[in-house]
Formats: C-alpha cells, sequence, structure tokens
C-alpha cells in the first residue's frame, strides 16, 4: 500500500494535489480544520477515480491531532505539508497573536506533520515530504511580512530536512507557487492580480493542478531532493 497524506486538503491547491495523486495512483488520506462541505466533496471527487480515501479533522497546529492523525494512517509514502493561511496588513497592525498564529499554521504545522511522519517513512524505507512555500517565501511581499518570513521559514525547513534524512532514503522538497487562483488570493483585487501576472512572461494566473503537477513530479523524481520548484509563470526569471 502506498499512502499520501495531503494537510489542508479540503479545497484550491490541497484537493487538487489529492486527486493529482489519487490518479497518479496513490491512496490518498487528507486532513482539514474547519471547511466540512469541502471536505465532503474532496471525499467525493477521490472516491470517483477509485483511489482509497481516508477524511481527517485535524488541525496542524495541535500535536496531540496530529500524532492521532499519523496513528490511523497506513503505508505511508509521501506527506504534502499544504495547509496554510494568510493575513494582509500592516506591520504595525499586525499583531503578536496573529503574527504566532500564522506561524502556527504554515511552518509548525509542517514540522509537527513532519515530525510524525518521519518513524513511519524509516519503516518502509523511504518516502517523500513536499512542502507547499509561496513566491512570497522566496521574495517577500509587502503588508504579507507574518506569512512571507512563515513560507521562507518553511523553505530553511525544507533544506535542513532534505540534508538530514537523505541517507534514510527520505527526499524532501519543496514547491513554490506563484500567482495561482485560489480562495486565498481572492483578497487582492481584480486590478492587483492582473497587474501582477502582466509583469510575469506567462501572463496569467496559475491553475491548483498545475501545482499539484508539480507535486507529482517531485513524488515520483527519486534524485531529486532539497529543491525549491518555482510554479510562478516565470516571475522571478
Amino acid at each position: 500500500m502506498s499512502t499520501a497524506l495531503v494537510t489542508g486538503g479540503s479545497r484550491g491547491i490541497g484537493r487538487a494535489v489529492c486527486l493529482a495523486l489519487a490518479r497518479a495512483g496513490y491512496d490518498v488520506a487528507f486532513c482539514y480544520s474547519k471547511d466540512e462541505g469541502g471536505a465532503r466533496e474532496t471525499l467525493r471527487l477521490l472516491e470517483e477515480t477509485g483511489a482509497g480515501a481516508q477524511p481527517f479533522l485535524c488541525d496542524v497546529t495541535d500535536e496531540s491531532a496530529v500524532k492521532e492523525m499519523f496513528s490511523a494512517l497506513l503505508g505511508l509514502e509521501i506527506l504534502v505539508n499544504n495547509a496554510g493561511i494568510s493575513r494582509s496588513g500592516l506591520i504595525q497592525d499586525t499583531s503578536f497573536a496573529e503574527w504566532k498564529k500564522i506561524f502556527s499554521v504554515n511552518t509548525d504545522g509542517a514540522f509537527l506533520c513532519t515530525r510524525q511522519a518521519v518513524p513511519a517513512l524509516l519503516r518502509r524505507g523511504g518516502g517523500c515530504i513536499v512542502n507547499i512555500s509561496s513566491i512570497w517565501g522566496e521574495t517577500g511581499a509587502a503588508c504579507e511580512t507574518a506569512y512571507s518570513a512563515s513560507k521562507a521559514a518553511l523553505i530553511g525547513f525544507t533544506k535542513a530536512a532534505a540534508k538530514e534524512l537523505a541517507p534514510s532514503n527520505i527526499r524532501v522538497n519543496c514547491v513554490s507557487p506563484g500567482m495561482i487562483a485560489t480562495d486565498m488570493n481572492a483578497v487582492y483585487t481584480k486590478e492587483e492580480r492582473e497587474g501582477f501576472v502582466k509583469a510575469q512572461p506567462v501572463a496569467r494566473e496559475g491553475a491548483p493542478e498545475e501545482v499539484a503537477a508539480a507535486v507529482v513530479f517531485l513524488a515520483k523524481s527519486r534524485y531529486i531532493t532539497g529543491e525549491v520548484l518555482r510554479v510562478n509563470g516565470g516571475a522571478l526569471i
């Protein structure tokens, strides 16, 4: 049995990753924290593929809940740390509680899930971890300092974990999406999104499925680890 676990799988990039991995031949488990309707839809779509599907109601910032989720998984081969939140606002208007909440989900959640995944992957003899960062983790974004910093930390975590785990045949990589058509980027106005994509070589928003294709590529690429795969329409050329 080969199982992939995707955090934040109830919508957007997470759902697209779930479906892409199912179509690539994996059984798929996914977790969500609030969106029950979205989780039911992801489960329905997964079942249509014929893949094994297992949903979990799990807050990735809750250490006990994460441990419980992993104890119920069988055949783990791939972990995709996708769960994330964002907030727009000036530095001086960002409370410390908001800062810590963003890091708790985006960075701490990836650490907690990775820490639980490693023993299972060691028993299996290897596996793959893919973290979903962001273009803002590479370049920073004004008025999104907490989000940018948390995603930059995830890139550093990816590289360090890749070095540590490579001798155990566990690969760790990162996907860095640009402007993708998701609910998270709906906070930007139409004009702001259009202005961003016009400045890049591929002048359009990306689709969640294009990010998902990058995840599947990394999951199957046995000689790639510690890399940041950009899916951003050439925005950083």
